[in-house]
C-alpha cells in the first residue's frame, strides 16, 4: 500500500508562522493585485489626453537651452499645483491633533481633475490647492491607485479656467535627454529644476510593497514637496509624476524617480469614472517559501508561495486553493503559474500585470506530495470609491 506524505507543523511552529506572516495576512485583499487588468482601450483612455506642444513654447532647436526652460516654466507652472493636506487624529486624552502636509500636482483637464502622488493624499481628510498666490481652492479626493502610487483630487475650476499641460509619451524616451521638473520641494511653491533623464526601467516600490516597473530615473533635482509634480520634457509635455528620492539623508543627491506618464494615461480614466484601478487578484496570503525555509522552517519544496490563508469569495478559495489547517497541515505551494516559475511575491505580480479580470490561469500546486494544475479564475478588487485613502483601507 502505497504511504501518503503528510507534512505538518507544530502549534509552537504556526504561532511563529502566524506572527511572521501578519502584515502579509491584514492586506491579503489587496495583495496581488496587477498594473495592467482590465484597463480602458489605449485609445479610449488616452482619448481625453493630448501631446499638442502649447503656444508659447519655441521649437527647442531654435532657442538656447536657458530660453527653452524659461518658456517651459512660463506656460507649464500656471497649471502646476500646490496641494496642502490636513488630518485629524485623537490623541491619548481624547485631543484632536492636528496633522498638515503638502505636495504637487498637475492639472489635467478643464473640469479641475488633477494628478498627484497617492502618498501625497493618503490619510487626508482635508485638501486644499493652490496655484501660486493667496487665492487658494478647497479639493476632494476622487480616486487612488496605491499600486502605482497615483491618485487624482479635483477642485472647481474658476470662471477663467485653468491652466491644462499636455501629456507626452513616456514609451519613446532616451537616456540623456533634457527634462525639467517643476513643484513644491519644501513649501517653495512653482519652483524649477532641471537635468536629464538618468536612467529608465528602473523597479521602483509603491508604499505597500507593490513593485513600479519601468520608472524614469532623472537628476534633476527632486526633494519633499516635489512628489506629484510634472517631469517634462523640453516642449512642456508631462512624461512622468515625481515621486521617489534615493537620498540616505532625506535630500536631493541627483536620484530621483518618476511614475511613467503611460501609467498614468491608464490608471487617470479609471480613477476618475470609478474611483480605483480594477485588478484581478488571487485573494490570499502568499508567504514566500524561502524566506519561510530560511527562518529555519521545514517545508517538502524549497522555491514557491505558500497559501497561508484565503479570503472568502476570492479567486484562490473559489478556485479550491488550500491554506493551512486548525491541524496545522500544510496548504498548497504555488510551484508556478501558466508555466511561469513562482519563486517570490514579484513573480506574481508580473504574470498577473499581463492578465485580466475574469481570465484563467493555470496554477501548479505542490500537494499531498505531488504536484497538481488547478485552474484559477481571477476576481477583481473591492471597490474604495468614495473613500479618502488611509492605510486602513487600502488593505
Amino acid at each position: 500500500m502505497a504511504s501518503k506524505s503528510v507534512y505538518q507543523l507544530s502549534a509552537r511552529q504556526i504561532i511563529l508562522l502566524a506572527f511572521a506572516t501578519a502584515l502579509i495576512a491584514v492586506g491579503a485583499t489587496a495583495l496581488l493585485f496587477t498594473l495592467n487588468s482590465l484597463y480602458f482601450s489605449k485609445a479610449g483612455a488616452e482619448a481625453a489626453f493630448t501631446e499638442e506642444v502649447p503656444a508659447g513654447i519655441s521649437d527647442p532647436s531654435s532657442v538656447t537651452d536657458e530660453q527653452n526652460s524659461i518658456e517651459v516654466y512660463k506656460t507649464i507652472s500656471p497649471g502646476v499645483a500646490f496641494i496642502n493636506t490636513t488630518s485629524y487624529t485623537q490623541g491619548w486624552w481624547g485631543e484632536v491633533q492636528e496633522g498638515k502636509g503638502n505636495g504637487s500636482g498637475s492639472v489635467i483637464d478643464a473640469e479641475g481633475h488633477i494628478v498627484t502622488n497617492y502618498h501625497v493624499v493618503e490619510d487626508a481628510q482635508k485638501l486644499t490647492v493652490s496655484f501660486g498666490g493667496d487665492k487658494t481652492y478647497p479639493a476632494k479626493f476622487v480616486g487612488g491607485d496605491p499600486d502605482t502610487d497615483l491618485a487624482v483630487i479635483k477642485i472647481e475650476p474658476p470662471a477663467s479656467g485653468l491652466n491644462v499641460g499636455p501629456l507626452g509619451d513616456s514609451d519613446k524616451l532616451s537616456v540623456g535627454q533634457q527634462v525639467l521638473a517643476c513643484g513644491n520641494p519644501f513649501g517653495l511653491d512653482r519652483t524649477l529644476t532641471t537635468g536629464v533623464i538618468s536612467g529608465l526601467q528602473r523597479p521602483i516600490r509603491a508604499r505597500n510593497g507593490r513593485p513600479i516597473d519601468a520608472a524614469i530615473q532623472t537628476d534633476a533635482s527632486i526633494n519633499p514637496g516635489n512628489s506629484g509634480g510634472p517631469l517634462l520634457d523640453k516642449f512642456g509635455r508631462m512624461i512622468g509624476i515625481n515621486s521617489q528620492i534615493l537620498s540616505p539623508a532625506g535630500g536631493s543627491v541627483g536620484v530621483g524617480f518618476a511614475v511613467p506618464v503611460n501609467t498614468a494615461k491608464r490608471v487617470i480614466p479609471q480613477l476618475i469614472q470609478s474611483g480605483e484601478v480594477s485588478r484581478p487578484k488571487l485573494g490570499a496570503s502568499l508567504p514566500e517559501v524561502k524566506d519561510l525555509v530560511r527562518r529555519g522552517y521545514r517545508l517538502p519544496v524549497e522555491q514557491g508561495l505558500l497559501v497561508y490563508s484565503t479570503v472568502p469569495g476570492g479567486s484562490a478559495e473559489r478556485a479550491g486553493l488550500r491554506g493551512i489547517t486548525a491541524d496545522g497541515d500544510i496548504g498548497d505551494i504555488i510551484l508556478s503559474a501558466d508555466g511561469q516559475k513562482m519563486n517570490d511575491l514579484d513573480d506574481l505580480y508580473r504574470l498577473l500585470d499581463k492578465k485580466q479580470i475574469g481570465e484563467t490561469i493555470d496554477v501548479e500546486v505542490y500537494r499531498g506530495g505531488r504536484a497538481v494544475t488547478v485552474p484559477v479564475r481571477l476576481v477583481a478588487t473591492p471597490t474604495n470609491r468614495g473613500r479618502t485613502p488611509t492605510r486602513r483601507s487600502v488593505q
